[in-house]
């Protein structure tokens, strides 16, 4: 069997969100009354599904406020995007690898805790719609760290666990690679610091996507 299977997550992996995402954060709590969220806060709930990331920025609200909460979240972060000409930057060698990947004949998922209008909104704007094999996401079922997104990544390629690698800024994605028994290759340029992603349990943490592409490589010639 020569099949191989990256799963990548997006924000903070692929896509230099950070400043969006915490802009996001910080217009809808304010629009709510809070207090304005600091960006060490935020960086710490990146990569679960966006009700319990809320939830755990402010717990002390009501369930009508959480929900007054993502829909000020969501409402403005689709508003950026909606402006003309707006694109979250791709990481310096981020389009680079998963071209790379491709032609070398792996098979490519995205595991991420946006919504499928958010996926679908990426896939777009990156002219990512032929390169990801089958994507995944919140609305699929539960979120990070469950394994659900992953195993469904799996599932819809035939891709075993052993021949599988699943690539993140956080903790919450190596959890959810080492609940589905598969490698759990972290990055140190997102949300988490590398140190918190190697306390998680990842296999290793790439510094840069130079190192990124070697591991890869790595595990390819290690199946």
């Amino acid at each position: 069997m020569s099949l191989k299977l990256a799963v990548f997550d997006v924000d903070g992996t692929l896509v230099d969100s950070r400043r969006t995402i915490h802009e996001a954060a910080v217009h809808a709590a304010l629009a709510l009354g809070l207090p304005e969220p600091q960006y060490e806060a935020v960086r710490q709930i990146v990569g679960l599904t966006l009700h319990e990331a809320l939830r755990q920025l402010a717990p002390e609200i009501t369930d009508a406020e959480l929900a007054e909460f993502v829909a000020g979240f969501q409402g403005w972060f689709q508003a950026r995007h909606a402006d003309p000409g707006f694109v979250e930057p791709l990481y310096d060698g981020a389009p680079e690898l998963l071209t790379r990947l491709k032609r070398d004949g792996w098979l490519i998922a995205m595991a991420t805790g946006n919504s499928r209008r958010g996926v679908n909104r990426l896939l777009a704007s990156h002219g990512w719609a032929d390169l990801f094999d089958t994507t995944h996401c919140a609305d699929d079922g539960p979120g990070k760290p469950h394994p659900a997104m992953l195993q469904g990544a799996m599932r819809a390629v035939g891709a075993p666990p052993e021949r599988t690698v699943m690539i993140g800024d956080t903790g919450w994605d190596i959890r959810m690679a080492l609940a589905a028994d598969v490698r759990a290759q972290g990055v140190a340029w997102g949300f988490h610091t590398a140190e918190e992603i190697a306390a998680a349990g990842a296999h290793h943490v790439a510094n840069d996507f130079a190192e990124l592409d070697e591991q890869l490589d790595s595990f390819a010639a290690s199946l």
